[in-house]
This record gives structure tokens, C-alpha cells and sequence, in this order.
């Protein structure tokens, strides 16, 4: 079975880990969260814009991988505090709604999970996600 990877850069420094790696027809992507690539620091203090910069970069990596969010089959999302759950879903139904509408009628299967840390101390949350390439 084949298997390509594609790198993470963070304002231009080459990363120890890969963006995403795809295996036959499934893309398996490493976590994403609210830092950006331009800078590598977190975009904000609210989880919404968190939310959106992390969903930005997992669309952007399934787009550099030859498939799109709609095709997403699997999330596990950590956020770090629990009582931002339903801003946490309705930010992703929002992005959904924009960018791929069909996973509001066929969502993915989710995890959630409360960590005790993220690897910053400003990090709301980060996901990671499957998708496969039809």
C-alpha cells in the first residue's frame, strides 16, 4: 500500500511530524488548532475564532491531499474547558453549514475529550480528523 506525506510549516520551520499522511484512500491528519501557519502563535483568546482557524487548516490540508472536509469520517476533538462544548459544536455546525454542508445531514463519527493540557498554555483546542479520498 502506498503512503504519502505531507509536511507541517509553521511560518516557514519544517516541523517533526507530517500535516497529514494518506494510506490508500484514507488521509489521517494530525491534531489542528487556533495557531496560525503564518506565525505558528495562537489567533486569539476565544474558542470560536480558535475553532476557525483549526477548521481552516484542516480544510486547507484535505484540499493538499486531494479531498475535502466532506469527506471527513472521523473527528476527535480536545477542548480544554468543557463548559465551551455546545460554542465548540455550534462553531462547527456554522463552518459545516459554509464549507461543507453535507456532513450537517451525514456527520462524521466524533470523540470529545477534555485534556488536561494542551501543548500551550493560551490552546482552547485542537482536532484532528480522518477522511478518505473517493
Amino acid at each position: 500500500m502506498n503512503k504519502k506525506t505531507y509536511p507541517l510549516a509553521y511560518a516557514g520551520k519544517k516541523q517533526q511530524f507530517a500535516r497529514s499522511v494518506v494510506v490508500g484512500n484514507l488521509v489521517f491528519l494530525s491534531g489542528s488548532s487556533g495557531r496560525t501557519m503564518e506565525t505558528g502563535d495562537v489567533s486569539s483568546d476565544k474558542l470560536a475564532d480558535q475553532m476557525i482557524v483549526a477548521l481552516d487548516k484542516i480544510r486547507a490540508a484535505l484540499k493538499e491531499a486531494g479531498t475535502s472536509m466532506e469527506n471527513i469520517v472521523k473527528t476527535t476533538i480536545y477542548l480544554r474547558h468543557v463548559e465551551d462544548y455546545a460554542i465548540m459544536r455550534q462553531t462547527e455546525r456554522d463552518y459545516w453549514q459554509k464549507y461543507a454542508p453535507g456532513l450537517l445531514e451525514e456527520p462524521p463519527a466524533s470523540t470529545f475529550m477534555q485534556p488536561a493540557s494542551l501543548s500551550q498554555p493560551n490552546m482552547l483546542v485542537e482536532i484532528d480528523a480522518i477522511a478518505m479520498i473517493p
